[in-house]
C-alpha cells in the first residue's frame, strides 16, 4: 500500500525541501556563481518543485537511488558535478523529512527552519578581487582561475544585530575573519 501525504502536510513538506536545499553549500554555489547561467535561481528553484512533485505525485514507490539521480541531473543543468558525497546526504536528509512528514512529525523541519533564521542573523562573508594591475584585460580574465593571493574577506554586517568582536574574530564553523590593512579605521 502506497502512503501518501496528507494535503496539508505537503506545504510544510515543500518548505523542508527548500530548506535542505538552501543548506546544500554546493548548489548555494553554483546559484550564487550562476554556473548554469543567468537562470541559475530559476534551475534551483525548479530542482525544488520537481523534488515536491516527485515526493507528491509519484505513482511509483519512492527510492534514494532515483532521488539521488534527480539531484545529480539538477546539479548538471547548472554545470556542475558534486561528488563530495553531499548528493547522498541531500537525498538521505529529504528521505527522512518525507518519512517523518508522512507521520506527521514536523520536528526535523522546526529544526531546519530555526538553524536557518541563526543563520540569517549571523554575518556573512563576501570575497573581494582585487585586480589592481590587470585591470585593462578584464575580458580575458573571465576565462583564467582566480588568483586567491590578492583576495579580500570583508564582513558584513546584520543591519539590526551586532555582535562582540571576539565572536567576529572566530566563527562557529571555524573560520578566521582577517581584517584588511586598507580597511582600519572604516567603521
Amino acid at each position: 500500500m502506497e502512503r501518501r501525504l496528507p494535503a496539508d502536510s505537503i506545504p510544510i513538506f515543500n518548505e523542508g525541501i527548500t530548506l535542505v536545499l538552501h543548506r546544500w553549500s554546493a548548489l548555494r554555489m553554483a546559484v550564487e556563481n550562476e554556473w548554469g547561467g543567468r537562470e541559475s535561481c530559476q534551475k534551483a528553484e525548479r530542482l525544488g518543485s520537481d523534488l515536491l512533485n516527485w515526493f507528491t505525485q509519484s505513482k511509483e514507490p519512492l527510492y534514494i537511488d532515483d532521488l539521488e539521480n534527480m539531484l545529480d541531473e539538477g546539479m548538471l543543468s547548472l554545470n556542475m558535478e558534486v561528488e563530495d558525497g553531499s548528493v547522498e546526504e541531500v537525498a538521505e536528509k529529504l528521505m527522512i523529512l518525507h518519512e517523518e512528514c508522512l507521520e506527521g512529525n514536523f520536528r526535523s523541519i522546526e529544526i531546519l527552519r530555526e538553524a536557518n533564521l541563526k543563520q540569517a542573523a549571523r554575518p556573512h562573508a563576501i570575497q573581494v578581487v582585487n585586480n589592481d594591475e590587470d585591470d585593462e584585460d578584464d575580458d580575458e580574465d573571465e576565462d583564467r582561475p582566480i588568483d586567491n593571493s590578492n583576495m579580500v574577506v570583508e564582513m558584513q554586517m546584520p543591519v539590526k544585530e551586532s555582535i562582540p568582536k571576539a565572536a567576529a574574530e572566530t566563527e562557529d564553523d571555524g573560520w578566521t575573519v582577517v581584517s584588511s590593512r586598507r580597511n582600519k579605521g572604516r567603521n
